[in-house]
């Protein structure tokens, strides 16, 4: 038996939700977690057709990209579509829940999703996260350092870009006094000062790994209290961030390029500045609202930059200098239902995990 727990535990595994932006609201919207799954609809949005779509199909759990509930709801009385969502799912037994801006800013979520798409290569997060990094420090007695070493990597520490495993050691000595009610590792209870060869261990952790490395370091620690440091460094996070910028195999003309967005992101319309003559080849993107990152893609060096919702005087910031290609928020986002549908099915691989087949897209266009 699946509980909507289970799902929501290997979907914030890939994307804790930690590392979403602060107006954000992912996560359970509707149900609980302990109600067992029949079958998942993954879908982008949650409108009423996905809900009457998951109720066709049998489809007690709906995992979207879009949260159902991003502000506070004071009323539930079928005023509008989304409290008569409510009101419907609670009604059949449906949960919902949403894996949003946590899901954007993994380096292997929505944007690694669009940049597959467009074939891009060599890439780097365009704008990383700040304050994402904790570093821990704690003294370890020598001859316990390799396995308290090895029980904090396995937890999630010491891991810096590709490299794991990473760490500094610096040898001391420490001194203490067991109190009479101690139970000391070395030394008696109430005995004498004790001055022990010892180790002091730094490495670097992920925020999200915090719970697991401190249990980590108290599980494999030998003494009975354990001294530790873990402090926030302003070291930025190169794989967890907004955006996405690579390379093309090769470089393209203004019209080829256009093409190649069109017919790989299954759009019909594009709002772009033209640069006349301008070869692309360095592409910065970011799905869904990603004007803010202009400025970003700019210093990068990209010749391009593929987004959704910028304004109209937001055009004009190009200057020239880059080309900025809006395709629509729909657009920019409507592969992510297929990253849910990854990490589904590797950790449940029998577990029924369908993919909506309504465009919940509320924009159309006259061609």
């Amino acid at each position: 038996m699946i509980l909507v727990q289970d799902i929501i535990s290997a979907i914030e595994a890939f994307a804790p939700t930690s590392y979403q932006e602060s107006y954000d609201n992912s996560g359970l919207q509707v149900g609980t977690s302990q109600m067992s799954v029949n079958a998942a609809l993954l879908c982008l949005d949650v409108t009423e057709p996905i809900l009457d779509e998951a109720l066709a199909k049998g489809a007690n759990l709906i995992v979207a990209h879009h949260p159902l509930i991003f502000s506070g709801i004071k009323k539930i009385t079928g005023a509008n579509a989304t409290q008569r969502i409510i009101q419907k799912a609670i009604k059949h037994d449906i949960a919902i829940y949403a894996a949003h801006t946590n899901l954007d800013n993994m380096f292997n979520g929505v944007n690694a999703k669009f940049a597959s798409k467009l074939g891009l290569q060599q890439l780097n997060v365009l704008a990383p996260m700040p304050d994402a990094l904790l570093k821990l420090y704690t003294y370890v007695p020598l001859q316990f350092a390799d396995v308290v070493k090895n029980a904090l990597f396995l937890a999630g520490a010491g891991h810096i870009g590709n490299y794991s495993e990473c760490s500094f050691s610096q040898q001391g000595i420490g001194t203490f006094k067991p109190g009479s009610q101690t139970n000391p590792t070395i030394g008696t209870a109430g005995g004498a000062t004790e001055q022990v060869d010892e180790l002091k261990i730094e490495v670097i952790l992920p925020k999200h790994a915090e719970k697991a490395v401190l249990k980590a370091l108290f599980n494999s620690h030998p003494y009975e209290e354990v001294a530790y440091d873990l402090v926030k460094i302003q070291n930025k996070h190169q794989n967890l961030g907004a955006g996405l910028i690579g390379a093309l195999p090769q470089g393209l003309e203004i019209n080829d390029f256009l093409n190649l967005i069109k017919a790989k992101m299954n759009t019909n319309c594009i709002k772009y500045t033209p640069i006349p003559g301008k070869i692309i080849k360095k592409v910065a993107i970011c799905g869904g609202s990603g004007s803010f990152l202009l400025q970003n893609a700019i210093q990068a060096g990209a010749d391009a930059f593929i987004s959704a919702d910028f304004k109209y005087h937001q055009f004009f910031d190009a200057e020239g200098k880059i080309i900025i290609c809006d395709i629509g928020h729909y657009e920019s986002e409507q592969f992510t239902s297929e990253i849910f549908k990854e990490i589904l099915n590797e950790k449940f691989p029998n577990f029924a995990v369908l993919l909506s087949g309504i465009s919940t897209n509320p924009v159309n266009y006259f061609i």
